[in-house]
């Protein structure tokens, strides 16, 4: 085989270097939420295909390829429609040697490598994943060989050039939209880009994406009109010949039907510039249909808030672990203009300090008040009460045909809510939790009530409480979920009543540890769609 200069050059690195294999697992759509990794990752696909988010960018995943992950980046998953995607998420150290490690080496093996593939490769993972997985010593240590044997694969099976396929023309021409959307631009145009008809284009391009081209191209379009109304003084027809339009009223009739209100209602839903300075701020204002001028969004922290709304919300802050980055957070806000900021009152005394230097700040205790509370106090800073009267009237409708509809199809069977953090559950551990079980008015076993909220309690006492449903919190770390890939095999979990009856229903911590009215809801509708739609 014959291998490029800078790939040799590489390949003399690995005389110096030690690869410690950690964990292999099998991921399908239920793991696909947002984790951080701790350790070196590698990912593989096992089939299908789709996209991984690596903190704040977007990469497709395909057989063809394999991708090497640093320590300390967020990672998640999503298929393409109509396709079901599975993927090995392999975890390893590495160490050099001393001399080596003076020179500052790093992993020779970044980002995306495209290899020529064969059965060989998922038999390779799906052996890591067998070794990873059990109890013996000894086949733990046996995975370090087929980790060895593995990496030794995909060097010597590394192509030396991208594969032309349909899915990178698709992948061309989309990008070509995204970076022209100002110009006029035909399926015709499109077409010869991908080098195929323009029937089978529109065809290829909605199978590809679950969208056309043209609802690609609007969506493109009325993003960067979002933006642009965040100006002073802009006339709708300027932003319009800016995104492409040049019919002012055809762009109003276009950005109604993809984002639900006209461009006049939705400038003035925005005149206000308020700061949601936590995620829980701005599920309240979500609530209240009020989008702020600046949030925490993170892929992995705040994932739903992140994926949704983005595009609408123009200032990013860090939604990292609430205040590890509150200076980051201060130093952008003193760079913008903004009319309020509303947080809870979990800020640091120096922070406050200088945020009230740079607007008006209004706190609403956290857990000192209901949520509904809070919700009402917030709508008074806003102007918006009203609107939280309507919105609560709306959700205690909604929160009636749940509770009835969960009385009439459990009769009487016992619900538990638990979260497994590192190697421990954790009974009913967040408030959120506990007052939709309350308000759903849902009935917890026997003995429950013994353990206060968030109380730790064995993998015995949870079996022995014999709950017909558990609705699992699983956090999403690398420590918790390698010891959920071992505990889920074991025959102690396997004797849980909920696991044998298969009513054991997985909640992710978005939305389910945040203490606001939007996040409240999506509880609601997550507890009727598992208990009610998926019982047989």
């Amino acid at each position: 085989m014959i291998f490029t200069e800078k790939q040799e050059e590489a390949f003399l690195s690995l005389d110096h270097l030690w690869l410690k294999f950690r964990t292999a697992r099998a991921l399908q759509q239920e793991h696909f939420k947002p984790q951080l990794l701790y350790a070196h990752g590698l990912i593989v696909v096992r089939q299908g295909e789709g996209h991984m988010t690596l903190d704040l960018s977007t990469h497709r995943l395909y057989p063809e390829a394999v991708r090497f992950v640093s320590p300390g980046q967020t990672i998640g998953f999503s298929e393409e429609p109509r396709t079901k995607l599975e993927v090995y998420l392999i975890t390893f150290d590495v160490q050099w040697d001393e001399d080596a490690a003076q020179n500052r080496r790093t992993f020779p093996l970044q980002g995306e490598v495209g290899i020529k593939g064969d059965n060989t490769l998922i038999q390779l993972c799906d052996h890591l994943c067998s070794c990873s997985r059990s109890e013996m010593a000894l086949e733990r240590f046996r995975g370090q060989v087929h980790f060895q044997e593995l990496m030794s694969w995909i060097l010597h099976h590394t192509r030396q050039e991208g594969k032309y396929d349909s899915r990178a023309a698709m992948d061309r021409t989309r990008s070509y939209m995204a970076s022209h959307y100002t110009e006029s631009i035909t399926i015709e145009q499109l077409a010869r880009m991908a080098e195929i008809s323009p029937k089978y284009y529109v065809s290829l391009f909605k199978k590809t994406y679950g969208k056309t081209a043209i609802d690609f191209l609007t969506e493109v379009r009325v993003n960067r009109a979002k933006q642009l109304m965040l100006q002073e003084g802009v006339r709708l027809k300027d932003i319009a010949y800016q995104v492409g339009y040049n019919d002012e009223f055809y762009f109003s009739r276009m950005f109604k039907k993809e984002v639900g209100v006209s461009p006049t209602v939705y400038l003035k839903n925005r005149r206000q510039k308020i700061v949601a300075y936590s995620a829980t701020v701005l599920g309240q204002l979500l609530a209240l249909k009020i989008m702020p001028y600046a949030a925490p969004l993170h892929p992995k922290w705040t994932s739903y808030y992140y994926t949704r709304y983005r595009h609408d919300i123009p200032l990013h802050l860090s939604g990292y672990r609430f205040n590890e980055d509150w200076e980051a957070n201060v130093d952008v806000l003193e760079k913008a203009q903004m009319d309020c900021i509303i947080s809870t009152d979990q800020l640091q005394p120096l922070e406050k300090e200088r945020l009230t230097r740079l607007a008006p700040v209004h706190v609403v205790p956290l857990y000192e008040h209901h949520w509904r509370d809070q919700l009402m106090a917030i709508a008074g800073i806003v102007g918006a009460s009203d609107e939280a009267s309507m919105w609560l009237d709306r959700y205690n409708h909604k929160l009636q045909l749940v509770r009835e509809r969960l009385h009439e199809v459990l009769q009487g069977e016992t619900v538990l809510i638990v979260s497994l953090l590192n190697d421990r559950f954790f009974l009913f551990p967040s408030i959120g939790m506990r007052d939709v079980f309350t308000d759903l008015a849902l009935e917890a076993p026997t003995g429950a009530a013994a353990y206060g909220s968030n109380q730790c309690i064995s993998l015995e006492e949870l079996t022995q409480l014999d709950a017909d449903y558990i609705l699992l919190n699983i956090r999403h770390e690398s420590v918790t979920l390698n010891h959920w890939e071992h505990l889920r095999t074991t025959e102690a979990w396997q004797d849980v009543k909920a696991v044998r009856r298969g009513r054991v229903y997985q909640i992710s911590s978005d939305p389910w540890r945040e203490y606001s009215a939007h996040a409240i809801e999506r509880m609601v509708q997550e507890v009727y769609e598992r208990l009610c739609e998926n019982r047989t």
